[in-house]
């Protein structure tokens, strides 16, 4: 079987019937485009979780109480009032949350054993309370109590359940008891393993000196939660990857739709193809060369698709990334599984017709008008 010239024919037949082919392969390239923007939108809001996880610090497990309240603060400097997040911390906080200062200084460890009246506030707060003012030194009045402004953090944006992250006030943990809240309980712990192979044994010991310290009996439940940021991560990016697949699977149907349409038309070229077919034959072509002269056919026109899908999908993504603002990432193996995915389909949807002309009898195909 001689591939070479058999591809020249498959490609002159192709080329016959240029807008043929053009609407054929349109299925396919409708079908990959969709699968890697989808994919693409899907991957992007997974990294997005990821990194907003990620920003919690490194090798942290976060310990919160069994039941935690909140209420809105109310803040203010001279005649503006703004309602706020407060949270009491110690000074390493910071340094776990890798959260660095935009402006000034963070309030240090013997601001903690003073309860002294300072804070660090976020982006937002400051931009509402003081306007384009410096807020570094200004005084904000929390519950009628003034706290000197130390420093302003680096903006973060939203996080994965849409709150403002950078509308907060930060103060040591000791003020806020004595000062805010007028309570004594801790209603969360952020702890930083210095070896993240050590992280899962670190958690188990935390909970067991917890239901010691809180006299848990043996089979009660505990009062407390413990997680490590790999268990939040897989909580928090499950709806992004049903999301994902979802996606996927929905712009993978269109791949199917294109498989068909390739199949249709294959059909009716060889309906269209039967007289040239029986001659092929008569002149000593095998119904081998036959077969693969239409699946080539069928692949070619799957395989173009695919490559022009792949960059209709980037550019889509491209696209909604800008102008929609949402995030996207594009991966290579998503580009390569669509683009073989849909060679695969040429092959799947064009052997039925490949091997309905490679089984033609030579003398009715030459009798056939």
């Amino acid at each position: 079987m001689r591939v070479a010239p058999t591809f020249n024919v498959a490609l002159r037949a192709l080329r016959r019937n240029k807008l043929r082919s053009v609407l054929t392969a349109l299925g396919i390239i409708i079908g990959v485009g969709a699968v890697i923007a989808m994919v693409g939108i899907g991957n992007g809001a997974k990294a997005q979780v990821e990194a907003q996880i990620a920003s919690l610090g490194q090798n942290v497990i976060l310990i919160f109480s069994g039941s935690t309240t909140s209420s809105g603060i109310r803040t203010g400097w001279g005649g503006a009032n703004w309602f706020t997040r407060i949270y009491g911390e110690s000074a390493d906080y910071f340094d776990i949350r890798q959260w660095p200062l935009a402006d000034g200084a963070p309030f240090t460890s013997q601001d903690v054993r003073s309860a002294n009246k300072v804070c660090v506030i976020g982006r937002t707060t400051a931009t509402q309370i003081y306007g384009n003012e410096n807020p570094i030194g200004q005084i904000l009045r929390i519950k009628e109590v003034p706290f000197t402004v130390t420093g302003v953090l680096t903006p973060k944006g939203l996080s994965t359940q849409g709150v403002d992250q950078d509308d907060i006030v930060i103060m040591p943990y000791t003020s806020a008891m004595k000062r805010v809240i007028g309570g004594t309980n801790l209603r969360n712990i952020n702890v930083q393993i210095a070896d993240p192979q050590q992280l899962e044994a670190a958690q188990q010991q935390i909970v067991s000196l917890l239901r010691q310290r809180h006299n848990i009996r043996p089979g009660r439940d505990d009062d407390f939660t413990v997680r490590n940021q790999q268990e939040i991560a897989q909580a928090a990016t499950a709806t992004s990857r049903v999301m994902t697949l979802l996606l996927g699977a929905i712009a993978g149907v269109s791949l199917v739709v294109g498989g068909i349409g390739i199949m249709n038309i294959m059909l009716v070229s060889v309906t269209e193809r039967t007289r040239e077919i029986g001659v092929r034959m008569a002149v000593g072509a095998h119904g081998a060369d036959i077969l693969t002269q239409f699946l080539i056919e069928a692949v070619t026109l799957s395989s173009v698709g695919g490559l022009i899908g792949i960059v209709c999908g980037i550019g889509a993504s491209k696209i909604l990334s800008v102008y929609a603002n949402w995030p996207t990432l594009i991966s290579i193996s998503s580009v390569a599984i669509a683009f073989l995915f849909s060679a695969a389909v040429g092959i799947f949807f064009g052997f039925y017709p490949a091997r309905k002309a490679a089984a033609l009898d030579p003398i009715e195909a030459l009798r056939y008008e």
